[in-house]
């Protein structure tokens, strides 16, 4: 059996081959009806895009959009590798964690 890598062992080349994989996967997954599996696959798009992403690009206390729920805001306490970790701005207050590839800067 072959053994895979963890994400935070890929290089950026075989994040990016991964991603154009399970995109397709999520395509044919949403043309064929599988909503459960297409949610599954963007939810592993969304993980191996946050190893791309740059930490660094966000800031503890910095309000962002979250990507793919328009109107719903996240105020980051602190970064914790590729997730960060706050709260909802219209949320019910309790601490999550998001990949930090479904957060976008406000203009």
């Amino acid at each position: 059996m072959q053994q895979v890598k963890r994400y935070s062992e890929m290089t950026e080349y075989e994040l990016r081959e991964e991603i154009a994989m399970l995109q397709e996967k999520a395509r044919k997954a949403e043309q064929m009806g599988m909503i459960n599996e297409f949610a599954v696959l963007e939810r592993k798009v969304s993980m191996a895009r946050a190893y791309i992403s740059n930490p660094d690009t966000f800031k503890p206390g910095e309000i962002y959009e979250i990507e793919g729920d328009p109107g719903q805001y996240f105020k980051i306490d602190y970064l914790n590798g590729v997730f960060a970790w706050g709260y909802r701005l219209k949320g019910d207050g309790k601490e999550e964690a998001l990949p930090i590839s479904l957060l976008k800067g406000l203009k």
